[in-house]
C-alpha cells in the first residue's frame, strides 16, 4: 500500500471544456469527470451539433441521468454556432439558466466541426446580443487556412479573427480555448478585459516533439497540435501564475483506439481518468501549489459568473507511483488514457465537510 507523505485541500475543481461524446462512450467516461469535477462546460460538436436550445435540454438530461443520486456534478450547456443559430434559442437558453455559452468553431477545423462558421463576421449581429446576456463566446482559435503551417494557425487567427472580433464588439467576453502558444499568452495578458483562456493538462506537458517520439505517436495528437518548448513554458507560466484570466478545460476527448490508431487519425486526447494527477504534480514541480486553486476551482467560475463550489477535494501524495487506468474498455474496443510519460504520485477525493482542512 501506497504511504501518504503530503496533502492539500481546494474548492472541488471545475472543468471547463469537456467532451463526453454519445452512446456508448458517455456511459462509460463520464464518472472520471462526474466523480471529480464540481461542474463542467460541455462541448457540443456531437453528431448532429447541438445548435437548438432543444438538443441540449435532451443532452443534459442524458448526462444527469446517468449520474448516480448522490452526485452534484452539474453538466454546463453550450450551444453550436452555425448558420442555423437563432437569437431566440440563445435568448431562451440563457434566460433559462441551460446555456452557459456559445461554441465557434472554424468549419472544419476539429472533429465534428463541418457545420461551424467559414465566416465570423457574417454573425456579429447575432454575437452582439451575448454581453447583454453575459454569455461568453468560447473560441476554437485556429484558421481552417490550410496555405498557413499548422504550427502558426493560432497565431494567424488571433490576427485574422480575434482582434477583428474584439474591435467589432469589445464588450463581448472571449475564452480562447486550449491554447498552445505564448502569442496567445501574450495577447490574454495584454487584453485582460472579458478575455480569459483555458489551459489543458496535456498542452503543459507536450511539445510537438511528443508527437513523434520513438515513431508516430497518436494519442499525443489533438487540435491545436503542441507547439515547441518555448510555448508551453509560456503556457505554463500563466497557468501556475495565479492570473484570473487562466483556469483548466481539460479538453478531454474521447476517441476509439481504432480511429485514432489509423491512416487518419482522430485528433483528440482523453485525459478525464488522470488530469487532476497532473496538474497537481506539474504546479508542485514548480513549486507554485499556491496558485492550484485558483486555476482549477476558482478562476473560471469568476470569469463565468458563477457560485464556487460548495464541496472541497483533498489531494492526497505518495511516496510510489499511484495507478490510474491505461486504457478502457467499452464492448470490444478501446480507449487510451493519456500518458504524461511519468510517473503521477497525487490522487484526489471529493469531501464533503463544510469546514476546509488545511494543508
Amino acid at each position: 500500500m501506497n504511504k501518504e507523505v503530503k496533502s492539500l485541500t481546494t474548492i472541488t475543481p471545475d472543468d471547463w471544456h469537456l467532451h463526453l461524446r454519445e452512446s456508448p462512450i458517455i456511459e462509460q467516461v463520464l464518472p472520471f469527470s462526474s466523480e471529480n469535477f464540481g461542474k463542467a462546460i460541455i462541448m457540443p460538436n456531437l453528431e448532429p451539433p447541438l445548435i437548438k436550445l432543444s438538443q441540449a435540454k435532451n443532452y443534459q438530461k442524458k448526462i444527469i441521468d446517468l449520474l448516480s443520486p448522490k452526485n452534484t456534478f452539474k453538466p454546463l450547456m453550450t450551444l453550436f454556432l452555425s448558420e442555423e443559430t437563432t437569437i431566440k434559442d440563445i435568448y431562451d437558453g440563457a434566460n433559462s439558466g441551460i446555456i452557459k455559452a456559445i461554441k465557434f468553431y472554424p468549419k472544419g477545423v476539429t472533429t465534428n466541426s463541418t457545420g461551424g462558421i467559414r465566416d465570423l463576421s457574417k454573425v456579429y449581429k447575432l454575437l452582439e446580443k451575448l454581453p447583454d446576456l453575459d454569455l461568453p463566446l468560447l473560441i476554437h482559435g485556429e484558421t481552417t487556412n490550410t496555405e498557413v503551417d499548422i504550427y502558426d494557425r493560432e497565431a494567424y487567427f488571433l490576427d485574422e479573427t480575434v482582434r477583428k472580433l474584439r474591435d467589432e464588439i469589445p464588450e463581448l467576453k472571449i475564452v480562447l480555448e486550449h491554447i498552445t502558444t505564448k502569442n496567445s499568452v501574450d495577447y490574454i495578458l495584454e487584453n485582460n478585459s472579458k478575455i480569459a483562456a483555458t489551459i489543458t493538462a496535456h498542452h503543459l506537458i507536450l511539445n510537438r516533439n511528443h508527437l513523434f517520439n520513438g515513431g508516430l505517436r497518436p494519442h499525443y495528437y489533438c487540435r491545436p497540435v503542441a507547439k515547441r518548448e518555448h510555448h508551453r513554458i509560456a503556457i505554463l507560466k500563466a497557468a501556475t501564475s495565479g492570473n484570473a484570466n487562466f483556469f483548466l478545460g481539460t479538453d478531454s476527448a474521447p476517441h476509439f483506439d481504432d480511429n485514432k490508431e489509423s491512416s487518419c487519425g482522430c485528433a483528440g486526447i482523453f485525459s478525464a481518468p488522470n488530469a487532476l494527477s497532473c496538474i497537481v504534480q506539474i504546479f508542485e514541480e514548480n513549486s507554485c501549489l499556491q496558485n492550484l486553486e485558483k486555476f482549477i476551482s476558482t478562476n473560471g467560475s469568476k470569469f463565468y459568473n458563477l457560485p464556487l463550489n460548495s464541496t472541497f477535494t483533498k489531494f492526497t501524495k505518495f511516496q510510489e507511483p499511484v495507478n490510474h487506468p491505461k486504457k478502457i474498455n467499452i464492448g470490444n474496443k478501446f480507449i487510451t488514457v493519456f500518458d504524461p510519460d511519468f510517473p503521477l504520485y497525487w490522487k484526489n477525493q471529493v469531501i464533503h465537510n463544510p469546514f476546509k482542512e488545511t494543508n
